[in-house]
């Protein structure tokens, strides 16, 4: 349905000799598999819509260095219309919008599966190149109610759930995690190094948040990077949905910076049954992932993590 117009990023190649027991996986670390992955387009190429360079006048030590050119990430609105309705404007990083509106969906519970999408009409903006709206056609509308999904106001990018007019419309029905998950403990030590080197955007510019999915055997296979956190998760979901991969059973979701509510819940929405991250949770996100069977690991930073809930779902972690 989308295009997939994604091109293969940097292979790594590396092992670890560790033996970790747990999860009945083998010790040795399968990069091979990753680089597989990584030439069959699974991780997205640099979008030159995401950036763009300014003039500025750089200051180091108390001294004046003069002009200087300087790449900045790009937030632009994009509005998300459901059968022609209008439901909530996103401040994002422009590209991957199809990805975007299919993911938000997905968290919204208004979809479920890619066969529920009729079609994703992008419609371009006052440059007439980059998409302003998409709207998204339903194969079956009679269960959608609009006024449920409604935003009142405009969806930031430090915010994905701003505008939501009852608790209503924050707190979604997800089924909540059933199928048995394991994963040894120091895969998710190696997660942000790979993770980090796909992050081309934010290396130029500090300033784009991003998320990251892995399988069981700590294989990265999509990242998306946006200003706003909940749109980065939107838009790898919105990947995961379109082409096929729900539910996210036998995956981690990595964030790189704190766990909300918000993105523990989104993260349940696709079946996702390890979120980990480099940031802090908060304390809806704990409860949550108590709730829903999610496993919760966050600080992960070295060889240094904090586990809220799930430790059962990281082998090796529970000895003393």
């Amino acid at each position: 349905m989308p295009v997939r117009s994604y091109r293969a990023r940097k292979m790594f190649s590396k092992k670890l000799g560790a033996k970790w027991k747990g999860c009945g996986q083998p010790a040795e670390a399968k990069f091979a598999h990753t680089a597989g992955r990584l030439r069959a387009g699974f991780l997205l190429a640099e979008n030159g819509q995401m950036t763009r360079q300014v003039g500025i006048q750089r200051i180091e030590n108390g001294d004046p260095l003069g002009p200087r050119p300087d790449d900045i990430a790009i937030e632009e609105p994009l509005e998300i219309r459901v059968e022609g309705e209008a439901l909530a404007i996103a401040m994002r990083t422009p590209g991957q919008d199809e990805e975007l509106a299919a993911g938000w969906l997905l968290s919204e519970g208004i979809v479920r599966a890619a066969g529920e999408i009729a079609a994703l009409v992008p419609k371009p903006g006052g440059d007439g190149e980059r998409a302003a709206m998409i709207d998204v056609m339903l194969r079956d509308k009679s269960r959608f109610i609009a006024a449920k999904h409604r935003r009142g106001a405009v969806t930031n990018a430090s915010c994905g759930l701003c505008g939501a007019a009852t608790v209503d419309q924050v707190i979604r029905d997800f089924p909540g995690i059933s199928t048995p998950f394991c994963i040894p403990a120091f895969r998710l030590f190696e997660m942000p190094a790979l993770m980090t080197a796909q992050q081309g955007a934010f290396r130029r510019t500090g300033g784009l948040h991003a998320c990251a999915l892995f399988d069981s055997a700590g294989s990265l296979l999509a990242l998306r990077e946006d200003v706003g956190r909940h749109n980065a998760l939107d838009k790898l979901l919105g990947w995961a949905l379109l082409n096929g991969h729900l539910p996210l059973s036998n995956h981690v979701v990595f964030l790189s910076g704190r766990v909300s509510f918000e993105m523990m819940q989104k993260s349940l929405a696709a079946g996702v049954p390890l979120v980990a991250a480099i940031g802090a949770p908060t304390s809806l996100a704990i409860d949550l992932a108590k709730k829903s069977g999610q496993a919760l690991a966050a600080f992960i930073r070295g060889r240094t993590m904090n586990i809220y809930a799930g430790i059962e779902k990281l082998g090796g972690a529970g000895r003393h």
